[in-house]
Protein backbone atom coordinates (compact mmCIF):
# COMPACT_ATOMS: atom_id res chain seq x y z
CA UNK A 1 0.00 0.00 0.00
CA UNK A 2 2.81 2.39 0.89
CA UNK A 3 4.47 1.63 -2.44
CA UNK A 4 1.30 2.54 -4.34
CA UNK A 5 0.93 5.84 -2.48
CA UNK A 6 4.60 6.65 -3.04
CA UNK A 7 4.28 5.89 -6.75
CA UNK A 8 1.22 8.15 -7.06
CA UNK A 9 2.95 10.99 -5.21
CA UNK A 10 6.05 10.73 -7.40
CA UNK A 11 3.96 10.65 -10.58
CA UNK A 12 2.09 13.86 -9.74
CA UNK A 13 5.14 15.67 -8.34
CA UNK A 14 7.24 15.37 -11.50
CA UNK A 15 8.01 18.77 -13.02
CA UNK A 16 5.89 19.85 -15.94
CA UNK A 17 7.33 21.88 -18.78
CA UNK A 18 5.68 24.71 -20.66
CA UNK A 19 4.83 23.94 -24.25
CA UNK A 20 6.07 26.21 -27.02
CA UNK A 21 3.32 27.61 -29.18
CA UNK A 22 4.48 28.54 -32.66
CA UNK A 23 3.43 29.32 -36.19
CA UNK A 24 3.73 25.86 -37.76
CA UNK A 25 2.53 26.58 -41.30
CA UNK A 26 1.27 29.30 -43.60
CA UNK A 27 -0.56 29.65 -46.88
CA UNK A 28 -0.80 32.63 -49.17
CA UNK A 29 -2.19 33.82 -52.49
CA UNK A 30 0.07 33.65 -55.50
CA UNK A 31 1.08 37.01 -56.93
CA UNK A 32 -0.47 37.74 -60.32
CA UNK A 33 1.75 40.79 -60.85
CA UNK A 34 -1.03 43.37 -60.67
CA UNK A 35 -0.32 46.86 -59.40
CA UNK A 36 -1.49 47.37 -55.77
CA UNK A 37 -2.24 43.66 -55.47
CA UNK A 38 -3.03 42.46 -51.94
CA UNK A 39 -1.58 39.04 -51.08
CA UNK A 40 -3.66 37.32 -48.39
CA UNK A 41 -1.87 35.06 -45.88
CA UNK A 42 -3.17 32.57 -43.34
CA UNK A 43 -0.97 31.53 -40.42
CA UNK A 44 -1.53 28.21 -38.65
CA UNK A 45 -0.68 28.10 -34.94
CA UNK A 46 -0.81 25.31 -32.38
CA UNK A 47 -3.00 27.29 -29.96
CA UNK A 48 -6.71 26.56 -29.93
CA UNK A 49 -9.89 26.45 -27.88
CA UNK A 50 -8.16 24.15 -25.41
CA UNK A 51 -5.82 27.03 -24.55
CA UNK A 52 -8.60 29.65 -24.46
CA UNK A 53 -8.25 30.93 -28.05
CA UNK A 54 -11.46 31.78 -29.92
CA UNK A 55 -12.37 33.64 -33.11
CA UNK A 56 -11.18 37.29 -32.91
CA UNK A 57 -8.59 36.53 -30.20
CA UNK A 58 -5.36 38.48 -30.64
CA UNK A 59 -2.04 36.63 -30.42
CA UNK A 60 1.36 38.20 -29.73
CA UNK A 61 4.13 37.02 -32.05
CA UNK A 62 7.76 36.94 -30.87
CA UNK A 63 10.95 35.96 -32.62
CA UNK A 64 13.89 34.42 -30.77
CA UNK A 65 17.14 36.07 -31.85
CA UNK A 66 20.18 34.06 -30.81
CA UNK A 67 23.61 35.74 -30.80
CA UNK A 68 26.94 34.25 -29.78
CA UNK A 69 28.98 36.33 -27.32
CA UNK A 70 32.67 35.92 -28.27
CA UNK A 71 33.80 37.60 -25.02
CA UNK A 72 31.95 35.28 -22.65
CA UNK A 73 33.27 31.83 -23.59
CA UNK A 74 31.22 31.95 -26.82
CA UNK A 75 28.02 31.64 -24.82
CA UNK A 76 24.75 32.19 -26.70
CA UNK A 77 22.41 34.96 -25.66
CA UNK A 78 18.74 34.64 -26.68
CA UNK A 79 16.48 37.67 -27.10
CA UNK A 80 12.70 37.34 -27.37
CA UNK A 81 11.55 40.30 -29.48
CA UNK A 82 7.91 41.09 -30.27
CA UNK A 83 7.39 41.46 -34.01
CA UNK A 84 3.61 41.87 -34.17
CA UNK A 85 0.16 40.46 -33.60
CA UNK A 86 -2.11 37.95 -35.31
CA UNK A 87 -5.92 37.90 -35.17
CA UNK A 88 -7.64 34.51 -35.07
CA UNK A 89 -10.16 33.89 -37.86
CA UNK A 90 -10.91 30.22 -37.00
CA UNK A 91 -10.22 28.13 -33.92
CA UNK A 92 -10.43 24.39 -33.29
CA UNK A 93 -9.54 22.36 -30.18
CA UNK A 94 -5.74 22.44 -30.50
CA UNK A 95 -4.99 24.78 -33.43
CA UNK A 96 -6.10 28.03 -35.03
CA UNK A 97 -5.92 29.95 -38.28
CA UNK A 98 -4.97 33.62 -38.01
CA UNK A 99 -4.21 36.63 -40.18
CA UNK A 100 -1.91 39.61 -39.72
CA UNK A 101 -3.36 42.09 -37.23
CA UNK A 102 -0.36 44.43 -37.04
CA UNK A 103 3.42 44.47 -37.31
CA UNK A 104 5.40 46.26 -34.62
CA UNK A 105 7.48 49.18 -35.82
CA UNK A 106 10.77 48.13 -34.26
CA UNK A 107 14.34 49.38 -34.40
CA UNK A 108 15.49 45.75 -34.21
CA UNK A 109 16.75 44.45 -37.55
CA UNK A 110 15.18 41.16 -38.64
CA UNK A 111 16.49 39.07 -41.52
CA UNK A 112 12.86 38.52 -42.53
CA UNK A 113 10.64 41.43 -41.38
CA UNK A 114 7.41 39.37 -41.64
CA UNK A 115 5.93 36.54 -39.59
CA UNK A 116 7.49 33.18 -40.39
CA UNK A 117 7.25 29.52 -39.43
CA UNK A 118 8.83 28.96 -36.02
CA UNK A 119 7.90 32.35 -34.55
CA UNK A 120 6.53 32.00 -31.02
CA UNK A 121 2.92 32.96 -30.28
CA UNK A 122 1.07 33.67 -27.05
CA UNK A 123 -2.34 35.02 -26.11
CA UNK A 124 -2.27 38.81 -25.97
CA UNK A 125 -3.17 40.14 -22.54
CA UNK A 126 -3.91 43.86 -22.33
Amino acid sequence: MKLIILTILLTFSLPTFARDYVIFSLSQDLSMGYEDEVIRKNFYVNLGKGQGVNKDSVLDVHRIISVQNPYDNKRRVNYKVKIGELKVIHSSDEASIAKVHKLVDSDTIFEIPQFMIGDHVSISVK
